[in-house]
């Protein structure tokens, strides 16, 4: 006796979803091959009434090698990590720390005012905080009954 199976077009779908994260993930996440090109930067962004914060971890890099503008709402960090220790065996058990340069470009989600923008540099960590306009700030309106 033969039984019947409901063939599911998802889930080859989901199959394949898998396969492709996995090889992207297996080529992206070794460090060589981001050595010789631009690296993304990893940054956190949120936003309080007043400001949008930005932060992101740039450690072994000095402020100023850090390059922060902001054009309207597009605000681009750059800079680049330098070896600093040159070790001339050529047996690497592993080699997983980055070097070169780096760059992210994001789109802020509100208007805000570039020359009040601040940055602070802290144990590696940047921290942008930058001021949202008077129209872009959060607005109470009073709701009367009649």
């Amino acid at each position: 006796m033969s039984s019947l199976i409901r063939w599911d077009p998802f889930g080859e779908v989901v199959s394949l979803q898998r396969v492709m994260d996995r090889l992207l993930e297996d080529n992206l996440s070794r460090p060589s091959l981001l050595q010789h090109g631009m690296m993304d930067l990893a940054l956190d962004m949120y936003e309080t009434d007043q400001d949008i914060v930005v932060r992101t971890a740039v450690p072994g890099v000095k402020p100023e090698d850090i390059e922060v503008t902001l054009v309207g709402n597009t605000l681009s960090i750059k800079g680049e990590t330098r070896v600093e220790d040159k070790v001339e065996e050529k047996d690497y058990i592993r080699r997983e720390r980055r070097y070169g340069k780096f760059a992210r470009t994001v789109t802020l989600p509100t208007h805000v005012i570039a020359e009040q923008a601040k940055a602070e540099f802290e144990n590696g960590l940047l921290t942008l905080t930058i001021p949202k306009t008077e129209e872009a700030k959060p607005k109470t309106i009073e709701v009367k009954a009649k």
